[in-house]
């Protein structure tokens, strides 16, 4: 087990705290016109409008939600929606061991601080040289889970206003916001070959393959890409 890091400096903490608020506030503007979305989904499906913020308030994931709602909606048990929902959320998993050597503390310490790993404050976070700035990522993660909740609530609340997620483009904010995620990390051939490939295999598989499995699977492309990448270095 690596050393945990050496305390920050108080001025690079609060340095890293704003750039990280900063950052956050284009995702924040985003995911909270996403997750207001989900609220009227989530409406729409038979939840009531406590349920749909208090699952936004613990769940915090809008592709897990989104893939909850939409089999309940669909004649699901809870169950297979659960199931589906953890299917979706497990990519948070090697994403917090390498989170891990960079954050201090004892096992639930750090469980406690890997609360805040969120798909873009993960990525913005990163050093690029194996570490994460914690900081970093507590300050871009905050203002995004108050607007998600805040979204959730406008559109479980809203009433007739937004019922019609297409009325205001609302159901396309879903899939951009991840393709704007995507291309961000495109910066050679091998990710975007990764990137391509992946894609395909999911397309190639939603319609005939359980909420969930089509992202995991494409995510075993990224195993791929790790070899040819370490077969170069």
């Amino acid at each position: 087990m690596p050393a945990p890091p050496e305390p920050p400096d108080p001025g690079d903490r609060r340095q890293s705290c704003r750039a990280g608020f900063r950052a956050a506030m284009p995702y924040s503007a985003v995911g909270f016109l996403l997750s207001m979305s989900f609220g009227i989904v989530a409406r729409e499906a038979g939840f009531s409008a406590v349920a749909a913020i208090v699952m936004s308030a613990i769940v915090f994931a809008g592709s897990a939600q989104f893939a909850a709602v939409s089999i309940i909606a669909s004649g699901g048990t809870a169950g297979a929606a659960v199931a589906a929902a953890a299917l979706m959320n497990s990519r948070f998993l090697p994403m917090g061991i390498a989170l891990g050597p960079s954050l201090p503390g004892g096992p639930v310490v750090r469980a406690a601080q890997g609360q805040a790993v969120i798909d873009a404050s993960w990525a913005m976070s990163n050093r690029g040289d194996g570490t994460f700035d914690r900081w970093f990522l507590f300050a871009s993660t905050a203002p995004q889970y108050l607007t998600w909740i805040a979204g959730t609530a406008c559109g479980a609340l809203g009433g007739d206003l937004f019922r019609d997620p297409s009325r205001f483009g609302l159901d396309a904010i879903y899939p951009t916001f991840f393709l704007a995620l995507l291309i961000a990390e495109i910066k050679d051939r091998t990710t975007l070959a990764v990137a391509a490939t992946g894609g395909l295999v999911a397309l190639s598989l939603v319609q005939v393959a359980p909420p969930g499995l089509p992202v995991l699977a494409a995510s075993l492309v990224a195993l791929w890409g790790l070899r040819r990448d370490r077969g170069t270095a």
